[in-house]
């Protein structure tokens, strides 16, 4: 792993506590250049990949898909001029979301257990938009060099074992280092968060959501952790107060009545996230059938069930359930997906095939049901297809570790060494092993030796990652 250096130190430390200036700063001394849009495009990539190779992320690209397509439709409506933007979707059962530099949006699973419904889940996402649009961190730049490197380095240590769902571990370290330093910056902290609250309520609103829902979450969080002496890591950086829930509900009142509140797809994707975090499918299908007795009605339950029974194994029981499902909304996605899953683990791979190519004849783009197929192929031992379908994927995906790692694994079982090593040279990179990623491209060129063109192509990649290297390393000086 790459030491960490005092610039990405910084960006990191921006996550916890975002501060404010009157004037955009400098990077570095007040002789240095201002900093530019893309100098935090270029920090923000060089930071999300320290944290990919440091904090577990949830691979599953329904959820994913969900998440990226949440945002950018809250995107389009916002005021961020650079919609360049990157996700990271951690594995942690803690409410928390972050924006970071360079348009980096980080989302922990936690987040779908803590909002209710789709409309306060946008709500916090509409709030970190709002910090990159109004470039908070830029601007808190000359502040944060103020602070000493020992005290980043501990507080950055910090928020890694947060994310990584080490919460006691993680809140006791930032306390440790916030002393006198972080009092001082907790004035402009708060402005950052009132203009992100106001932002990110007329955001909310322009995107079709009841910008009600912003201030309901903030109500419920400090009834719930009032008296709690280790809420979640979002009210860490995110400090709820009487006056910010009042001047939220004030603002969000003016608006008209009639934004979107809830939808089945957002219900659908948490009962996913519950299942991924409850100590058993048994734990949760008891949980969900409980929700059935009091609501037959209640689609998401059904659904979360017929998963639940899946992974149980009780497959004629999830068969009864998705039927229904399925019989009311047959070309649904998400139930057409679980039934795939059924019927793979039932063995019934044909069918699968059948469900997924008519599915990908009617939403050909759809991301879940291309990494479903090359599933299903890997499964038929067809690897060569499955190869074919992820390589379009990742010119889709270019910059997803999770399709990068699965492209090495089918390139491996297909027989194309070199383009193993390839697609593992792109993951490390993602991940911030430079060194392992200019590796795997000096053992795909030693195979490619005799195809000059090949060899030509790798040779100009590994070139380029080493000039990506050092400029993550001069950046990081």
């Amino acid at each position: 792993m790459n030491p960490l250096r005092p610039t990405l130190l910084t960006l990191a430390c921006l996550l916890a506590s975002p501060v404010m200036a009157d004037d955009l700063p400098s990077l570095g001394d007040s002789s240095s250049a201002i900093v530019s849009p893309e100098q935090e495009h270029q920090l923000g990539r060089a930071w999300l990949s320290l944290l990919r190779g440091q904090v577990e992320q949830l691979p599953d690209p329904q959820l994913k898909d969900y998440v990226e397509t949440s945002v950018y439709r809250l995107a389009e409506t916002s005021q961020l001029q650079d919609r360049r933007l990157e996700f990271v979707l951690l594995k942690s059962p803690q409410l928390n979301a972050f924006a970071a530099p360079g348009g980096i949006v980080g989302v922990n699973g936690g987040l779908f257990l803590y909002a209710p419904n789709e409309a306060e889940y946008a709500s916090v996402l509409a709030h970190e938009l709002a910090h990159l649009s109004q470039r908070h961190f830029a601007r808190g730049i000359e502040a944060q060099q103020r602070m000493q490197i020992p005290v980043m380095a501990a507080m950055l240590a910090g928020i890694v074992a947060a994310a990584a769902g080490a919460g006691d571990a993680g809140m006791a370290a930032i306390m440790s280092t916030q002393a006198a330093a972080i009092q001082e910056q907790r004035r402009f902290s708060r402005q950052n968060e009132q203009e992100a609250d106001r932002i990110g309520l007329l955001n909310l609103e322009k995107a079709g959501y009841d910008p009600r829902a912003m201030p309901n979450m903030f109500e419920r969080l400090m009834r719930q952790y009032r008296y709690d002496s280790k809420p979640p890591e979002f009210l860490l950086t995110h400090p709820v107060t009487e006056s910010r829930i009042a001047d939220t509900r004030n603002r969000a009142e003016q608006a008209p009545p009639g934004g979107v509140e809830n939808s089945l797809r957002y219900q659908l994707m948490r009962a996913r996230v519950q299942l991924m975090f409850e100590e058993t499918p048994g734990i949760s299908a008891k949980r969900f059938r409980a929700m059935l007795d009091a609501d037959p009605k209640l689609d998401a339950a059904r659904y979360g069930l017929a998963i639940a029974q899946i992974k149980n194994g009780q497959l004629n029981e999830a068969r009864e359930g998705l039927a229904q499902l399925l019989a009311k909304s047959p070309n649904e996605i998400v139930y057409n997906l679980a039934q795939v899953d059924l019927d793979i683990t039932a063995n019934r791979l044909q069918d699968a095939q059948q469900r997924v190519d008519r599915l990908l004849g009617l939403y050909p783009n759809n991301y879940p049901l291309k990494q479903a197929r090359s599933d299903l192929m890997l499964k038929l031992n067809r690897p060569q297809e499955a190869e074919k379908i992820l390589d379009g994927l990742v010119k889709s995906r270019p910059n997803d570790p999770d399709v990068w790692y699965q492209v090495a694994e089918v390139r491996g079982l297909a027989g194309n060494t070199i383009g193993l090593h390839q697609a593992r040279a792109e993951f490390f990179a993602l991940v911030g092993d430079y060194d392992q990623a200019i590796e795997q491209l000096d053992f795909a060129k030693r195979r490619a030796t005799n195809n000059f063109p090949l060899a030509s192509r790798i040779d100009a990649r590994q070139q380029e990652m080493i000039e990506q290297q050092k400029t993550i390393k001069q950046m990081m000086r």
